[in-house]
């Protein structure tokens, strides 16, 4: 690491912490050329790949406001928009990658707002899920039903799972 008063192009690690929850590290690092004393933050990088191609850094900030619309008007603080969208960045970091696709963002989105307000999610689920018609939102409701009650859907019932899945 380049020592930011003098250049050198060394230093030693004096210190070494766990930061922001254990999502970086905070390095406290010396010169031994000019013996002054600066502080690195170390992060692990998560890129989201959109439809489009173009990638960008993943945003809690991003997924609060895709969900704030669908839970408009909802009991849902902000508090529990913030710890949904850790339980969504957790989700995404789990899988290892450094770079995940929007749409796996999306589905992750999908698990923690159907247990913090199944209307919220119903909303969100017909928007990113392209909900077409009647039919759809009634399977999504006879899922979120038959998981209430522990009951498995009959074969002929398809749930509503990701983008694209097959409608009958």
């Amino acid at each position: 690491m380049r020592c930011p008063f003098c250049r050198h192009p060394d230093s030693r690690v004096v210190d070494s912490r766990e930061a922001d929850e254990g999502a970086a590290i905070r390095r406290r690092r010396a010169c031994p050329s000019c013996g002054r004393r600066f502080t690195t933050m170390e992060e692990a990088s998560l890129q989201v790949r959109k439809r489009s191609g173009a990638a960008e850094p993943f945003s809690r900030a991003k997924v609060v406001a895709g969900v704030r619309k669908a839970c408009q008007g909802r009991p849902v603080s902000a508090e529990d928009l913030a710890r949904l969208s850790e339980r969504v960045e957790d989700a995404v970091r789990s899988s290892g990658a450094a770079e995940v696709a929007a749409e796996d963002v999306g589905l992750a989105i999908l698990g923690p707002l159907r247990e913090l307000d199944e209307v919220a999610y119903l909303r969100f689920a017909s928007v990113y899920l392209s909900f077409e018609s009647l039919s759809d939102f009634e399977r999504a409701i006879t899922q979120l039903r038959a998981d209430q009650a522990g009951q498995n859907l009959p074969d002929d019932v398809v749930a509503v799972t990701s983008p694209g899945s097959p409608r009958p």
